[in-house]
């Protein structure tokens, strides 16, 4: 028989625009990469946003998202740099057949953003070390969405990487017509209130741990990204110390919403 291993068990309690969720996690008791706080995060926006889901229900409104919708898969996915490991780790353990039609589907992509004159501009945005306002990220994800490209990771406008899939596309629903996301710069589209935004969550805990600018990486990039930084991912922390820094930025931010 194999000896159990040993965990440390914390119960969590967290109190959201739209309720109160709760949660107990196992950790182990040493040093982990900070990819083993992104499962967690992410359960955890999830059940905020399950709580939402079932306000807005309640209200008598329909959430148009379904299974084989794929507009929102062609936006601008920023993802978090614990994200970019995370994924790059998963693809990185695929088979060799799978891990090289993603890379063939990231090189597809990034051709096109280039041929399109935006891969400079979103490596850029991958690197700065100035985060850039919404008024200046308008007009990219205005241009990218125009390209009408493909998630790399779409398969036959299915999410081949839906267990993996990064925070911003979960907590993407919305209320308004499913046809009107096929053109969200005219049509006023309804999103649902996001409780926690996992991905900039994830971003501002990367931030306090590296000691650098909070970044997103749009997600095409994520891949080479990652490699680039490759060295910064064998940093190890202790399991505790993780859970405690990302219950500290999900405060900071709730604080904030409160005080507004």
């Amino acid at each position: 028989m194999s000896e159990a291993k040993a965990v440390e068990r914390f119960d969590l309690s967290i109190t959201t625009p739209a309720g109160p969720i709760a949660a107990t996690v196992e950790l182990p008791p040493g040093f982990v990469p900070v990819t083993q706080i992104v499962p967690l995060m992410r359960r955890l926006g999830e059940q905020a946003q399950a709580l939402e889901k079932q306000r807005v229900v309640a209200s008598g409104q329909t959430i148009s998202c379904a299974k084989g919708c794929a507009a929102c898969c062609r936006m601008l996915v920023p993802v978090s740099p614990p994200e970019a490991f995370a994924l790059r780790a998963m693809v990185a353990g695929l088979s060799v057949e799978r891990r090289q039609a993603y890379l063939r589907s990231v090189a597809d992509a990034l051709a096109q953003l280039d041929r399109a004159g935006l891969l400079a501009r979103l490596r850029h945005l991958a690197d700065t070390d100035r985060p850039m306002t919404d008024e200046e990220m308008e007009p990219i994800n205005r241009a990218y969405f125009a390209l009408k490209l493909p998630c790399p990771f779409l398969d036959h406008e299915q999410c081949s990487i839906y267990e993996d899939r990064p925070a911003a596309c979960r907590e993407l629903l919305v209320t308004s017509p499913a046809d009107w996301c096929q053109d969200m710069v005219n049509k006023p589209v309804r999103a649902l209130p996001v409780p926690l935004r996992i991905g900039t969550i994830l971003g501002l805990l990367w931030s306090t741990l590296a000691g650098e600018t909070p970044r997103l990486i749009p997600l095409p990039l994520a891949l080479e990204w990652a490699d680039r930084h490759e060295a910064e991912n064998r940093s190890s922390w202790k399991a505790k110390d993780l859970l405690d820094k990302a219950l500290d930025q999900i405060w900071r931010i709730l604080s904030q919403k409160h005080s507004r």
